[in-house]
């Protein structure tokens, strides 16, 4: 375990539900787990006790991806962990394929509402196939790969021949992971109230990780479902993509993480990766630390001028698949832009079309 972990208190250690099976957190709120095909290799999902319209049941939070394997853990959830009661409705935090990804089929194997913010929502509906002009999306790419963001990265320095081909190839990467979305979705926004189980569950919305991410506090329960916006041992990724080109969503990021303020530092965090925790205020000054040193790590780099694939040795010292590639692409201008956006670094486009960035 390193320091910051360290600094972090994990009620239930380095255990975790096995795959099928549940574990109570706090009154009424449930932990599952279910696979993901990633070095990232599982997420974390939610069952909140609930009564909706006279009904008993429950509340999922997040969906996972839609693979067999995946559906076969839900069934078995059903069968061994509901006590008998149905789903009543199906909350997703934000438009991730391992967030969103089975919605569809949860939604209408139990015929429940979707629940999630307007943005997000219409997001994966486009990038699904399911929205309008959808299938221009879904061929032309989205988000990490595809036909725009193979132009998108060359713009930054990605230009291997082999990177783009496997960027063009994966064109359809969103829409095979969430092959559909609920044509219909219930909204929630920024402090909203939501009832759930006879607590008021708080929405906090954060940008800068998804279009409009949301988290839920439960003050009653000292309860915090973050999603992915605060995560116990890896930082959250911060990228600028294809769709908002010019973004500086490390700000907005950062500028998201001041809504937690007000909430305990021993609220019992529910990470959608990672373990449980306690240390909410510590773990966000460690994530404000980290960006604060790689946004220092940037600025001497660039020195000399320096494009987005020339910085990542700088930000990461390991080797990266292509999942993980198209990412730190997207985390290396996030952190150029910020820079950008500050005035502290100037940008030029060479004969080449690559943006660089240098010092001023």
């Amino acid at each position: 375990m390193n320091p910051q972990e360290q600094a972090l208190n994990y009620p239930w250690g380095d255990s975790h539900p096995a795959l099928g099976e549940t574990r109570e957190m706090a009154a009424g709120v449930r932990w599952l787990r279910m696979p993901l095909p990633f070095a990232l290799d599982h997420i974390n999902l939610w069952l909140l006790r609930d009564r909706l319209d006279g009904r008993d049941g429950w509340t999922i939070v997040d969906c996972g991806i839609d693979r067999p394997e995946v559906r076969d853990a839900w069934e078995s959830v059903f069968q061994s962990e509901l006590q008998g009661l149905p789903v009543l409705r199906v909350i997703v935090t934000h438009m991730h394929p391992d967030h969103v990804g089975l919605s569809h089929w949860l939604c209408d194997r139990w015929q429940a509402p979707l629940w999630m913010s307007a943005t997000d929502f219409a997001l994966s509906s486009l990038w699904s196939g399911s929205g309008p002009d959808a299938q221009a999306a879904v061929t032309e790419g989205s988000g990490p790969t595809g036909d725009a963001a193979a132009r998108h990265f060359a713009r930054h320095g990605l230009l291997d021949p082999a990177a783009q081909q496997m960027l063009h190839d994966r064109h359809n990467y969103y829409s095979k992971l969430v092959p559909d979305m609920p044509r219909r979705f219930h909204r929630l926004i920024h402090g909203q109230q939501v009832q759930i189980g006879g607590h008021a569950w708080e929405v906090i919305v954060g940008y800068g990780h998804a279009p409009e991410h949301v988290s839920l506090w439960c003050p009653a329960l000292q309860v915090l479902i973050s999603g992915d916006m605060i995560l116990p041992r890896i930082s959250t990724n911060v990228s600028v993509f294809d769709l908002e080109p010019e973004a500086d969503p490390l700000k907005l990021y950062l500028d998201s993480l001041d809504r937690y303020d007000g909430l305990p530092e021993d609220a019992l965090v529910l990470p959608s990766h990672g373990r449980p925790f306690r240390g909410l205020h510590t773990r966000i000054e460690q994530q404000q630390a980290h960006h604060a040193e790689r946004l220092a790590e940037v600025l001497a780099a660039c020195t000399q001028p320096k494009s987005a694939y020339d910085l990542l040795p700088v930000l990461f010292n390991r080797k990266l698949d292509m999942h993980q590639l198209t990412f730190a692409m997207g985390e290396a201008i996030a952190h150029l832009h910020a820079l950008y956006y500050r005035g502290q670094l100037k940008r030029q486009s060479g004969d080449d079309g690559v943006y660089r960035f240098q010092t001023l």
